[in-house]
């Protein structure tokens, strides 16, 4: 089993080496984890930055004391994939978040399309847009990654439309049977492939005229129509494993 994975904004140890893991994470890690001396962690800024470290022992019930090794940078994987998620009802805005990170996403656009029941607004918003980062970082965690996707602010149909046009391949998930597959569509190797992903009403003609004129195509996943909270992950699965980012 690969070793877990815990969050610190700071990799300083002493000339010994000796770094100390405090807070929630020192806590999660001695209390629930209960992780004892010569097991190995991996420590991360979720940016890229990482270090393992072998644990010497613990310090109370919220520090953890470990020998840390050198810091190595993870560089950013190529092509970027970034998923425009509408926004969908409930918590499947999280679900979605969770899924993709385990997936292996790097970048998430919250999107408040026409057609989406939930909205975000003031306070509401604010905390809906904390929560999926928090997911994202767990889930970071959860799935051993050490640079964790972005999660961007919610952004309106004309700054997707921007997103969109600035990318290398831009494509909207979309079932009508005129849809090309997506997965027989010509990717690049580099670059920005961003993607578009529906709310459960669907996208509204004006959007896809808007996204259309920004150069993005709609494509299809298969046959069945996924719900939103699970469209971007498959399709997420499909161009890992299409760019060689899964080989």
């Amino acid at each position: 089993m690969t070793a877990p994975v815990f969050v610190v904004e700071a990799f300083t140890a002493g000339a010994d080496r000796h770094y100390v893991l405090d807070g929630s994470e020192g806590r999660h890690a001695v209390s629930v984890k209960r992780l004892h001396a010569g097991e190995d962690v991996v420590l991360t800024d979720g940016a890229g930055r990482w270090a393992r470290g072998v644990v010497l022992g613990t310090e109370g019930k919220d520090r953890l004391v470990l020998d840390l090794d050198s810091v190595t940078e993870e560089a950013a994987e190529s092509p970027r994939i970034t998923v425009v998620q509408a926004l969908p009802k409930g918590d499947r805005g999280e679900l979605a978040v969770e899924t993709m990170t385990e997936t292996g996403v790097d970048a998430v656009v919250p999107w408040t399309a026409s057609r989406c029941i939930t909205q975000w607004k003031g306070d509401r918003g604010l905390k809906a847009l904390a929560k999926w980062r928090a997911t994202a970082r767990e889930a970071g965690k959860q799935s051993r990654r050490v640079r964790f996707p972005e999660i961007a602010d919610a952004a309106s149909t004309k700054q997707v439309a921007a997103l969109l046009a600035d990318a290398d391949f831009a494509a909207v998930l979309h079932e009508e049977g005129s849809s090309e597959p997506l997965a027989t569509a010509e990717l690049p190797e580099a670059g920005h492939i961003v993607l578009v992903v529906g709310p459960e009403g669907g996208v509204s003609p004006d959007e896809l005229a808007a996204f259309g004129g920004a150069g993005a195509k709609p494509y299809r996943l298969g046959r069945s129509v996924l719900r939103t909270s699970t469209a971007g992950t498959a399709a997420t699965a499909l161009l890992l494993g299409r760019t060689g980012r899964w080989s």
